[in-house]
């Protein structure tokens, strides 16, 4: 198949941490990006903070008819720096943070750059054992103002960079085991937090391609592949299937724990770099940006230029369109159309049944009434009204303290989406519970956490005793 839908998920998580909101140099949070998929220099000193240089996945394969074999695809972001100088009337070149040239600011900054090796065809009955080179490099370009003269200057500079990359496979109750180890193998010692992060490889994580073989889902294997499964360790990546859903071919070994078929959600124009956050909440947060701090950080990268362009020419159904959908979790998931690196975080089916209701309102389900439903405990009826002594005991909430021993009144019955009951009550001596049952603001407990109140010991609780 091609890799195509899978790298928009690899995208997505190549970046994360590339830029975080506000998206601007001189943002303290930007001065400590790079969260996943770090591999560090091996020789970096203690004070470097430099992470830790090796990776490992192991994966299962059922072979085919022919030569099982797979094609390795190792990605990351090699760091740039990108230096700013400026010229003087002398012309002796000075670097600066930021120069500014007809009004617009040209700003020194870490970009990257993105590699990629790939091992192609790879037997699985052969190991394989060989280190990369990644070529470092300098380029300058001219800085200009309006009347063509030489400003400054714009410096990239790159280390050459070096992996290792090892496979081999063993057989495991009649499934392959395949290990992938990437380490880096940089030569040079690393004293700062800055050389250290110019040595590593960034975002780093696989595309695995399968040949005459198929993967086996390590989060839900079939139940002859579970013990195999079970024996499958990882340190700092994680497999899971990729592609069209359905598919077997593809695997991405990620920083970060997905689960498989993991899509890009069709609702996310474009990257924001942080797919632990929502597109909506971001895109709001840049539209209060001031117009200073806008243009600050369309000087700092033009990917944030993109991202402040995109938000402020973003329409009212645009912005609609990120506020979110509902969702059936029950329902078959279809794959997702190839679009953007953006947001990986929630791609579900959407969500109405025939006749329109949403799953959570008890119109779509004729036998879920909160109101009316009950719940057996200890051999006794519990509904909206009865009255229970609260035992929590699934919590470690300091209130729950409060609650243990305490007499409640029910106020409904719920089930959660995975099948759970949810007991919502109030406290009778509280002096604000008719407050709470008013607006809606109930405490939950499971059943096991309730003990039902007997006729007598009901009596001085009920309303027509306590007026």
């Amino acid at each position: 198949m091609s890799l195509d839908q899978v790298r928009t998920i690899a995208d997505a998580v190549l970046y994360e941490g590339y830029l975080l909101y506000p998206y601007r140099a001189s943002s303290h949070k930007n001065r400590s990006r790079w969260q996943f998929g770090v591999l560090g220099p091996p020789h970096a000193a203690a004070a470097s903070f430099g992470e830790e240089p090796g990776m490992e996945t192991q994966c299962l394969l059922a072979p085919g008819d022919g030569p099982a074999a797979v094609t390795v695809h190792l990605r990351f972001l090699q760091l740039q720096v990108r230096e700013v100088r400026s010229i003087g009337e002398d012309g002796i070149e000075v670097p600066v943070d930021q120069l500014t040239v007809d009004g617009a600011s040209v700003m020194s900054w870490d970009e990257a750059v993105e590699q990629e090796v790939v091992l192609a065809a790879l037997p699985l009955d052969e190991p394989a054992d060989s280190v990369y080179e990644v070529a470092g490099g300098e380029e300058s370009e001219p800085v200009t103002d309006a009347r063509g003269t030489v400003v400054g200057r714009i410096v990239r500079r790159r280390l050459p960079l070096a992996v290792r990359i090892r496979t081999h496979a063993v057989m495991d109750d009649g499934y392959v085991r395949l290990t992938v180890g990437v380490t880096n193998e940089h030569p040079e010692p690393a004293d700062t937090k800055d050389s250290a992060i110019r040595a590593s490889l960034i975002g780093a994580h696989l595309l695995l391609s399968a040949h005459d073989a198929e993967f086996v889902s390590l989060l839900e294997p079939p139940a002859e592949a579970a013990a195999a499964a079970g024996r499958c360790r990882q340190h700092r990546c994680w497999p899971v299937l990729a592609g069209p859903r359905g598919t077997t071919d593809t695997l991405l070994g990620a920083p970060i724990i997905l689960y498989d078929y993991p899509e890009v959600a069709e609702q996310s124009p474009g990257a924001l770099f942080d797919s632990t956050e929502i597109d909506e909440i971001l895109t709001l947060r840049v539209m209060t940006m001031t117009e200073e701090e806008k243009a600050e950080a369309r000087a700092t990268d033009p990917r944030a230029r993109e991202i402040i362009d995109r938000c402020d020419g973003m329409s009212p159904a645009e912005l609609q369109q990120l506020h979110g959908l509902l969702r059936d979790p029950h329902a078959p998931q279809p794959s997702a159309p190839v679009g953007p690196p953006g947001d990986v975080r929630d791609v579900e089916p959407a969500a109405f049944d025939t006749a329109g209701a949403p799953w959570w309102d008890p119109a779509a389900d004729a036998s879920v009434r909160p109101e009316t439903d009950a719940v057996v405990i200890d051999g006794v009826r519990v509904a909206k009204g009865s009255l229970v002594r609260v035992h929590p005991s699934r919590r470690a909430d300091a209130q729950d303290l409060f609650f243990a021993g305490q007499v409640a009144r029910v106020t409904a019955v719920l089930a959660d989406v995975d099948g759970g009951t949810h007991i919502a009550l109030v406290l009778v001596d509280d002096p604000a519970s008719d407050l709470h049952d008013w607006y809606g603001r109930y405490f939950y407990f499971a059943p096991d956490e309730l003990t039902p109140l007997s006729v007598e010991e009901s009596a001085p609780y009920r309303e027509e005793n306590r007026s």
